[in-house]
């Protein structure tokens, strides 16, 4: 199980200033800060973040306030201040962060932040050097650039939800969300990828840049070899539910005790499962014999194997097809992914103290890196946590006599 430690990372030295919420711009935010950076999130006076109120469950604190699990999610090893940007105190105290910052992420709406003298062309007279990344529903550009854009809807005007669901025809055929904000979640990993090359660049000229991030082009990148297909062949692919557009057999299937995954991703892993199934003449089979046939045949394959597949348990299976060199896995529910041997082995379950002396758990970061891994160094901070401390750091004084924090309802609404 993985545990808080301290180090620089590969990003130290890195300041960012994060006026971003929700999930996209914080999860970008996260990684950043992850990797060593330093972290300011901005939040408003009045309940900060949204997502600290999407709950339940939540994770109460020391002084009896409450955060959502939600909230945990994307924000750790940040400090949290809190300034009201309408007021002209607050502005100068996110001019002067920006001053000493190479990163600023922010998701405001089209021209959002503009009205406050924090867009991209005043922040870059204070610091040309500044890489400042807008994430958006759909870009800077465009018809549909002041919209607002939510996960859920990019989702469905994507395609993605085109693709994803039961076909038409059989029980529950509708068009399906993905379980998680995949939209966000791409967003904010494009937006990583962009701003590490962005400061790169910087780091060679001194020229910052503006980094235009629309989930909604993040989304359609996804559609990945769906969107190839499209475009080589004209067709528009369509529902499918677990079997796969390209490679068969390449789908879900119920063994004599639940379901399980089988996933043959060519013509010598289709005989080698074929002869551990008692069947090698199956591979034969001109319906089955290549690829391309068994994807023109996949629902009479399917009848084929469905029987096959009922007669053994799926722990049977596992054993016999791994042995094959057959790609074939169990479909788990999410307690039994954090009970499951190689993400323990993967230290992806990770515990950070709060202030408390409790503990919170968290995911931990995929990425490993030999001499400058990721580090977790503080847990999500509460709303406000650090507001006198990074103030006084400004110069701007501290505590109760701090003005940029009073709070006022007037704030510009950023993209989820």
């Amino acid at each position: 199980m993985t545990t808080a430690l301290p180090s620089a990372g590969a990003l130290a030295g890195v300041r960012v200033l994060d006026l971003s919420r929700v999930l996209a711009g914080p999860w970008a935010t996260q990684i950043l800060a992850d990797l060593g950076a330093e972290v300011v999130k901005i939040e408003h006076p009045q309940g900060g973040d949204d997502t600290r109120g999407w709950g339940p469950p939540f994770v109460e604190r020391e002084d009896g306030s409450r955060d959502a699990a939600y909230y945990f999610v994307a924000n750790r090893n940040k400090r949290s201040v809190a300034l009201d940007i309408s007021r002209p105190e607050g502005q100068e105290a996110v001019r002067r962060l920006a001053a000493q910052s190479q990163v600023l992420v922010e998701n405001f709406k089209l021209g959002g932040l503009a009205k406050y003298g924090l867009d991209y062309d005043s922040l870059r007279q204070v610091n040309p050097a500044l890489v400042y990344c807008s994430v958006t529903g759909f870009g800077q550009t465009g018809p549909d650039a002041r919209r607002p854009g939510y996960d859920y809807l990019i989702q469905g005007r994507s395609g993605l939800m085109s693709i994803t669901g039961q076909p038409d025809g059989q029980p529950g055929a509708e068009p399906m969300k993905v379980g998680v904000a995949t939209s966000d979640l791409s967003a904010g990993l494009y937006a990583t990828i962009g701003i590490l090359a962005a400061l790169r660049h910087a780091e060679r000229t001194g020229e910052g840049q503006h980094l235009d991030i629309s989930l909604l082009d993040c989304q359609v990148s996804l559609l990945a070899n769906q969107a190839q297909n499209y475009l080589v062949s004209g067709k528009t692919p369509v529902r499918l539910g677990n079997a796969h557009p390209n490679v068969a057999p390449y789908q879900v299937f119920e063994s004599a005790d639940g379901y399980l995954i089988l996933a043959v991703g060519n013509d010598r892993q289709f005989a080698a499962f074929c002869r551990e199934a008692g069947v090698p003449a199956l591979s034969e089979d001109p319906r089955f014999a290549r690829n391309a046939d068994r994807v023109a045949n996949r629902e009479a394959l399917a009848e084929v194997i469905q029987p096959l597949m009922h007669q053994r348990r799926s722990d049977d299976w596992f054993r016999a097809l791994e042995a094959a060199s057959v790609p074939c896995g169990p479909i788990n529910s999410i307690d039994k992914i954090f009970e499951d041997p190689q993400v323990l082995a993967r230290d992806m379950r990770l515990d950070m103290p709060l202030p408390n002396g409790a503990s919170i758990p968290q995911v931990a970061s995929p990425l490993r890196l030999s001499a400058t891994p990721p580090r977790y160094r503080a847990a999500p901070p509460s709303l406000g946590e650090h507001t006198a401390e990074v103030l006084a750091e400004l110069g701007m004084g501290t505590g109760d006599s701090t003005e940029p924090n009073l709070p006022t309802t007037d704030t510009e609404k950023p993209h989820a």
